[in-house]
């Protein structure tokens, strides 16, 4: 499982800057805060940018790799409802949007098997 554990930074990377964005620029996730959840979406914004960040770097650090990899399938399975909300807000939108909604969709799936690679790797 070399590859695997080669690929945990790689991992990490994505989740810290992902994590990172979200207290950046928040607006843009708020809008995908299903209007379901309690609370504000900017709130919401927020708390995941925190767990982004955590399991990023849970991700990054051998010790914890293992765990944290788990932590982002989980991660990875929990926003899917965002990207559908998305998809359907967007719509209407021109279609570079539209496609860009859309193309999110099918690559939650390949992000949970690639955490679930680097969670069996372990360190």
């Amino acid at each position: 499982m070399a590859g695997a554990r080669s690929s945990a930074p790689l991992l990490a990377g994505l989740l810290l800057g992902a994590g990172v964005l979200h207290f950046v620029t928040p607006k843009p996730f708020d809008a995908t805060v299903p209007r379901s959840l309690p609370g504000s979406p900017r709130a919401w914004t927020y708390a995941s940018g925190v767990a982004e960040l955590a399991i990023g770097a849970a991700v990054a650090a051998p010790r914890t790799r293992r765990v944290g990899a788990l932590a982002a399938m989980g991660l990875f399975i929990a926003v899917f409802p965002a990207n559908v909300k998305m998809a359907v807000d967007w719509r209407h939108r021109p279609t570079p949007y539209k496609a860009a909604a859309i193309a999110r969709l099918p690559v939650q799936l390949p992000l949970v098997l690639w955490a679930r690679r680097v969670s069996r790797a372990g360190r």
